[in-house]
């Protein structure tokens, strides 16, 4: 009896996404956007239950986050988007328009997935409305399948919730727990059998409070209904101890990467409760060793009828199936597992556990055991080159030598930058026009030729755009880059790509994660020629941009068959050869992002120093060939920084952005409480809105992020990057930044 706790919803070909943003530029009417997401449900019901799944999800599809869902779901939209309704009122939040800010967003637990956070306060209102899930469950039954309905936990929720009043989220669990339990029974009245509640933040080192408000579900029991919790990405051994006293059926927990979690099956030995054993790896490609799995669940001291096989989370964070993948090397690709492939894996890896005759699976259980043994052994996998220099790094190979409040008096007198300078993160609009250029190329319709000098043409326009705006830091626009990450792992050894290995972050963002599969090594300069060619178009001077080690492994799918440190070390070798060529070059400042150092970190603190000791010495290792000269800057995406301060320091980046827009000055107050000595540039529009900021609106901004740090620390820039603006939002944005900016720096001149 199959479980798989979330389906990717995004379409295997992107079909949602490419209907929304239709739909955004107003060539579909929302009827239409409704046919495409009724389309893909069914299809993705069918694949399940064609793959003999028996816990298939309905409500695990959204049309962009499924946070914004819950709070549709329990009606505690904030008062300002009030004015609106419908679906207006769900984009509002999620994207902002001219009138609305868009809703926080930042990170699910460490993945690249982002979620879109409550903002509730104490006389928050809720009231259910429960249609979209009573409408997809229809479309289920109609289908001949019966599924379970997912919903976001109460003690989730509210702790991954924020109030505008200060109080603890967590207050609210009394006024919240009438409105779950009503929703319960509404669809109880509809006929659902089976309710799975994610409760994921009961792996981050629960408080007391948090356990203490798990003990709701003692009043959530509604006649008819089987309740499941599910827990992933960590044990859960806390919230066991509770959950195996409450009046539920089931208890998911992730037996991939919460290895403690074997330490709870006794006890489950001991209860009625059933083990929902996330076996199946729901966030990395590789195939299972089924008899490796089967032997593990044979050892686990509960008897198997007390056991359901399922994957260790939502599938939404990998790609849906190989079936077109047909450039991929063939003994890379089979050792891969997409999400319809894990599906197969879960049903041979129950049919084993259970004793039951394989039939037509033989041959996928037999293929499974020939690529596990290939794997082992491929030399595709293993470089003694790449293994030899890491094994013999030199200091100074391994971080520079001067500290950066020194380097940064040096780089003053050298660069000349003035106070506030004004900058951007990095990428600007990728037109339908780049993106053809780039697809005729990659396709042979146009020759390396063409290629080339249109990416000029683009790179020109760019840096036009930026000298008359008035940016004092410019960049070259990462035309040439479908993506931060893809863009780089193209050129790396050791490093593949699939063609249609599409996993969504948020909305309509998707990423193709890289797959890294052997040692890393880079056998030719990546971006050294577009970046000096800009450099050559101007006075002013040009960014290098590159994607740092930490983000490269965080945003991949990382090989499992070798300790996780020396691939961090072999990127970051890869990415210090690049930052030395383009030193060589002429470059002087070079900005390494990480975008993702932060979503990386274990959820258990325990785990954290390593993490940290890692992450920093490869951060350390990719700028290392920087001279004192050379400026180093990173960027880091939507992070509570607070408690990791003494590990930004101790990067020793001249030069950190961060976004801030969305969240005013609560991540900036993290760099003056802990007395940070080096530069911040402190994002004060948000990228993801269609919205233009006026002159007025930044010029508040910017005095707003003075008020947190001095003038001498600050450096002004967009949220993020900006290629997924237009030119028309980004021309006015950028000049309004840019005027703001001298406005509010002539004043503090004049002091």
């Amino acid at each position: 009896m199959p479980y798989v706790i979330g389906y990717p919803r995004i379409g295997e070909k992107r079909e949602l996404k490419f209907a929304l943003e239709k739909y955004w530029r107003g060539e579909i009417g929302f009827e239409e956007l409704e046919s495409v997401a009724k389309e893909l449900r069914a299809r993705h019901w069918q694949y399940q239950k064609e793959a003999g799944i028996e816990y298939i999800s309905c409500n695990d599809f959204s049309y962009y986050d499924q946070m914004i869902d819950m709070i549709v779901l329990l009606g505690c939209e904030p008062d300002e988007y009030k004015d609106l309704s419908g679906i207006d009122r769900y984009f509002a939040m999620a994207r902002g328009d001219a009138r609305h800010k868009a809703l926080p967003m930042t990170k699910w637990l460490n993945t690249n997935y982002h979620y879109f956070v409550p903002q509730l306060h104490k006389k928050s209102s809720f009231s259910p409305n429960t249609s979209k899930i009573v409408q997809e469950y229809k479309e289920a039954k109609a289908l001949g399948i019966e599924p379970k309905v997912n919903l976001i936990g109460p003690v989730t929720f509210l702790s991954f919730s924020r109030t505008i009043d200060g109080i603890d989220p967590l207050d609210l669990i009394e006024k919240i727990l009438p409105i779950y339990r009503q929703i319960l029974e509404e669809l109880a009245q509809n006929g659902v059998k089976v309710v799975q509640f994610d409760e994921p933040a009961l792996v981050k080192d629960p408080t007391q409070k948090q356990l203490e408000a798990l003990k709701v579900y003692d009043q959530l029991a509604v006649a008819g209904l089987e309740l499941c919790v599910v827990t992933y990405f960590e044990h859960a051994l806390e919230a066991v101890e509770i959950l195996l006293d409450m009046p539920i059926s089931g208890i998911g927990l992730d037996l991939v990467y919460g290895k403690n979690n074997i330490e709870a099956i006794e006890r489950f030995a001991k209860s009625d409760k059933k083990l929902i054993a996330g076996i199946v790896d729901g966030r990395n490609i590789w195939i299972s060793d089924i008899d490796e799995k089967v032997k593990f669940l044979r050892s686990l001291p509960i008897d198997k009828e007390q056991v359901i096989v399922s994957t260790s989370c939502s599938l939404l964070h990998v790609p849906y199936t190989l079936r077109y993948e047909e450039k991929l090397d063939s003994n890379i690709k089979s050792w891969l597992a997409f999400a319809n492939e894990k599906l197969d894996e879960l049903r041979i890896i129950d049919k084993l556990y259970r004793g039951k005759e394989l039939g037509k699976d033989s041959r996928l259980y037999e293929a499974n055991k020939a690529a596990n043994a290939t794997r082992k052994t491929s030399l595709q996998i293993h470089n003694e080159a790449v293994q030899e220099r890491l094994q013999n790094l030199t200091q100074e190979q391994k971080e520079r030598s001067m500290p950066a409040t020194k380097r940064l008096r040096i780089q003053h007198e050298l660069l000349s930058y003035p106070i506030l300078p004004t900058t951007t993160i990095g990428s600007f609009p990728q037109t339908p026009e780049v993106r053809k250029v780039r697809k005729d190329f990659k396709d042979g319709v146009i020759s390396e030729a063409e290629y080339k000098a249109k990416m000029r043409e683009f790179i020109d326009y760019c840096i036009k755009v930026q000298e008359d705006v008035g940016l004092d830091i410019l960049v070259h626009g990462e035309f040439e880059r479908n993506d931060m990450v893809e863009y780089f792992g193209q050129m790396l050894e050791g490093v593949a790509f699939s063609e249609n290995g599409w996993v969504q972050s948020y909305g309509s963002r998707c990423v193709k994660p890289p797959i890294i599969f052997g040692d890393v090594s880079r056998p030719a300069p990546m971006t050294v020629e577009w970046i000096t060619y800009a450099q050559s178009r101007t006075d002013k001077i040009v960014k290098g941009m590159l994607t740092g080690p930490v983000t490269m492994l965080n945003w991949s799918f990382v090989r499992d068959d070798l300790e996780r440190e020396k691939v961090y070390k072999q990127m970051a070798l890869a990415i210090a050869d690049e930052v030395a060529d383009l030193q060589e070059a002429g470059i002087k400042i070079i900005q390494v992002d990480e975008a993702a150092f932060k979503e990386g970190y274990p959820l258990r603190q325990e785990n954290r120093a390593e993490y940290e000791r890692v992450a920093v010495e490869s951060f350390k290792i990719a700028t290392a060939p920087a001279k004192p000269q050379t400026q180093i800057h990173t960027h880091m995406c939507y992070s509570d920084f607070n408690d990791i301060m003494p590990t930004i320091d101790a990067m020793d980046a001249e030069v950190i952005s961060i976004e801030t827009a969305r969240n005013g000055n609560r991540l900036l107050e993290a760099f003056k409480n802990y007395d940070y000595q080096k530069e911040v540039g402190a994002g004060v529009y948000d990228i993801h809105s269609p919205r233009v900021p006026s002159k007025e609106e930044l010029i508040k901004e910017i005095e707003n992020r003075l008020q947190v740090l001095p003038a001498k620390q600050l450096w002004i820039n967009p949220d993020c990057g900006l290629k997924t603006r237009k030119w028309e939002e980004v021309i006015p944005s950028l000049k309004n930044m840019v005027e703001a900016t001298k406005d509010v720096r002539s004043r503090i001149i004049k002091l």
